[in-house]
């Protein structure tokens, strides 16, 4: 499987390296939502995008040279979008390493993840993921520009090793022309994507329980601050008198 942007010597779309935009030129995302009287979008919104297979081994060879390997676990093709922030990294790297795509000790499917089974994960940049068809041309104008690019890779390597074991997670070499040797077991291939900036919420649940919310910040509106609050707030007030009184029935008390 080719997986790497380039091939040595060759630069632009043709040899498949992350997009170089042309200065002054306008990518789809930026120009998305600038359309004439409720005209569909322009482009897709971006997002970032992995393909997540279950693997019984994974390599990666760039040129004769063997530069990573696993055996059981997860294999991750991951398309980083122009969009992307580090609430979508950190999204994506919960996902992976907590989809359930192994079976239990008792056999049951889709029971535990790869950290549940201490199992390897080999990530693979992808930058292909983020493609958008022009007729049959792919156009990869969503995805990050390389120099962005490789340092986000490497932040969201960063982030897989600190909420998983260090040595369990292996990658391939960013911005290089990858042979990419998966075992697919099952086969099993599940694909995730994060949430959209700014993207609609689609879910029922997520929507009935935001409608909830809303419902009560309304009614909380409505009632202005209850009395208890206002006790709480109002500045108190000294009754010298009962002060004073008290004062006397205990000195009173006192004396014979």
């Amino acid at each position: 499987m080719w997986a790497g942007p380039c091939r040595p010597g060759r630069t632009g779309r043709a040899s498949g390296c992350h997009p170089q935009r042309a200065p002054g030129r306008e990518s789809p995302v930026e120009s998305r939502g600038r359309t004439e009287r409720g005209a569909a979008p322009l482009a897709p919104a971006a997002a970032m995008k992995a393909v997540v297979q279950r693997v019984t081994r994974a390599s990666v060879t760039v040129g004769e040279e063997q530069i990573s390997a696993i055996g059981r676990g997860i294999c991750v093709l991951l398309g980083i979008s122009l969009e992307d922030t580090q609430k979508e990294l950190e999204h994506m790297v919960r996902k992976i390493l907590n989809l359930r795509v192994f079976e239990d000790e008792s056999g049951k499917h889709w029971s535990k993840s790869v950290m549940d089974k201490q199992y390897e994960v080999l990530c693979v940049s992808q930058f292909t993921l983020q493609c958008v068809l022009k007729g049959n041309k792919p156009d990869f104008h969503l995805a990050m520009p390389t120099e962005q690019a490789e340092g986000f890779y490497n932040n969201f390597l960063e982030q897989l090793r600190k909420t998983y074991r260090p040595e369990l997670i292996k990658d391939g070499k960013f911005g290089a022309y990858m042979q990419v040797h998966i075992q697919n077991d099952g086969p099993v291939t599940i694909e995730l994507e994060s949430p959209a900036p700014g993207a609609a919420i689609s879910d029922p649940k997520q929507l009935s329980k935001l409608e909830k919310q809303q419902q009560r910040k309304e009614k909380t509106r409505a009632k202005g601050p209850s009395e208890s609050s206002k006790e709480r707030n109002a500045p108190r007030k000294e009754d010298r008198s009962a002060s004073s009184g008290a004062e006397g029935d205990v000195s009173s008390e006192r004396e014979p």
